[in-house]
């Protein structure tokens, strides 16, 4: 029994981390951010709304320079400010912001939000137990090793959700009457946009999956739904 003590520990911790990282976020939520007030997005939330049978989508914008879409642990959606200036600009159409609306809508929908708790404290205990293997046979690096694989799967179940989300947000916005064509236009911007200020690939973008990938499987979805 004592030699699984460890890696029952970082399945622990990994646990309390994410409950404190979700408690942590919704308190700078809070602080940071507003409700959407925009009646062009607020008319095509009303849409997504009416599709799924809802009374009404709250957004908020999450007062920072990125430019990302995010469901919070407790299933509120946002944008930042980063995003709506560019709406707002005109670099990004309103139609492709409900885009980013229906695929935050999908993560809580699937309940990605939930599946990540369990994946954050799988991956922590998987990492330490790689560790303590690996270590034996390679010491100094084989820590180093358990890090980079127990990273691969969180990038591979990362892009996984993303996959689910894309597919969910296109039927929503086909069921709501605004079609996949912004969806598509949305991602082929999105990495230009996200690069804008910093020149470099922001990390979240990194964890999804390719641009064209992404839309090619949107492509297979309408053609899968046309027949």
């Amino acid at each position: 029994m004592l030699r699984f003590t460890p890696i029952l520990l970082a399945a622990l911790a990994g646990f309390v981390m994410y409950h404190f990282s979700a408690w942590r976020t919704a308190r700078e939520l809070d602080a940071r951010s507003s409700e959407l007030a925009d009646n062009t997005l607020l008319r095509l939330c009303d849409q997504l709304a009416a599709a799924l049978e809802l009374p009404r989508i709250r957004v908020n914008i999450y007062d920072i320079d990125a430019v990302n879409g995010l469901a919070a642990p407790d299933g509120r959606i946002f944008i930042t400010r980063g995003f709506y200036d560019r709406y707002r600009s005109g670099q990004v159409s309103a139609e492709e912001m409900a885009s980013v609306i229906a695929h935050e809508l999908g993560h809580v929908a699937l309940g990605h939000t939930r599946r990540r708790m369990i994946d954050f404290t799988s991956q922590n205990a998987l990492r330490t137990a790689l560790a303590l293997i690996l270590s034996r046979f390679l010491p100094g690096i084989g820590v180093y090793i358990a890090g980079f694989l127990a990273s691969m799967l969180g990038a591979h179940l990362s892009r996984g959700d993303e996959y689910e989300a894309d597919a969910y947000a296109s039927a929503l916005l086909v069921k709501a009457g605004i079609g996949t064509e912004p969806q598509k236009s949305m991602f082929r911007k999105l990495e230009a946009l996200s690069q804008a200020r910093s020149g470099v690939v922001p990390a979240w973008l990194m964890s999804h999956p390719k641009t064209p990938d992404r839309i090619a499987a949107i492509e297979a979805n309408e053609r899968k739904w046309r027949l």
